[in-house]
């Protein structure tokens, strides 16, 4: 009898991307798909070199925080050998900022999200959200993650990415240049990407701030998917 497929489940930081509710959503699919899958609140256990070894995939929600050498090490060297690494918003682009080596891993950074005019803002997360659209890319029309869906619209954090040609895009988003922003011309980030590590899959999708975002159908589409595809 084949032995179940392992998913390791990293979550935790900041606490307004709902690390533990935004993973609960993920897990009972993960083990529909048999999975067998294990939760750590930090990332030491990425320094388990025998037990990464043996994790097909690693779904991470962690915002912020910070990350040991050899931790970051372990991960690394886990994808290179073919666990695939998972993600959404912060909890994968917005993770570890003083480890220039995990930026290099995932290829694209949480830079900005630009809010409301600031005549509307009153101090709550709600001043970021803002509506936009995320663009497929022709890319996107034959990949097993995107495939069959097409432009959407979402009132949350628009995410503008700094980013490498490395990574295979298969939607942006575009930052529109209004009467009190600083910028001059529009800027298009990427919103879901991909990126191939050694024997490893990355995928990042950057909508996702919230429960209720992770629940948008497109979305949360887009995330089921594309934990199987960078699955070992």
């Amino acid at each position: 009898m084949t032995s179940s497929k392992k998913a390791l489940v990293v979550r935790g930081g900041w606490d307004g991307h709902q690390p533990v509710e935004a993973t609960e959503l993920f897990i009972p699919y993960l083990k529909d798909h048999g999975y067998e899958v294990r939760v750590e609140e930090s990332p030491k256990v990425y320094a388990d070199a025998e037990y990464m070894a043996t994790v097909d995939l690693v779904v991470q929600c962690m915002t912020m925080s910070t990350i040991e050498k050899d931790e970051f090490e372990g991960l690394r060297t886990a994808v290179e050998n073919g666990t695939g690494l998972a993600g959404w918003h912060g909890g994968i682009a917005d993770s570890y900022r003083n480890t220039s080596d995990y930026l290099h891993l995932i290829g694209g950074q949480f830079a900005c999200h630009p809010g409301k005019h600031p005549d509307e803002r009153v101090g709550e997360q709600s001043d970021n959200y803002v509506p936009y659209t995320v663009n497929m890319l022709p890319a996107a029309a034959s990949h097993p993650i995107t495939e069959g869906i097409g432009d959407f619209g979402l009132v949350t954090e628009q995410y503008w990415v700094l980013a490498d040609d490395y990574i295979d895009v298969l939607a942006t988003t575009t930052q529109k240049v209004r009467e009190w922003d600083p910028w001059h011309r529009e800027v298009t980030s990427p919103a879901i990407w991909t990126r191939e590590w050694g024997k490893g899959r990355i995928f990042v999708c950057t909508p996702g701030h919230r429960v209720e975002v992770l629940e948008d159908p497109n979305v949360r589409t887009i995330i089921e998917r594309g934990l199987l595809w960078a699955s070992r």
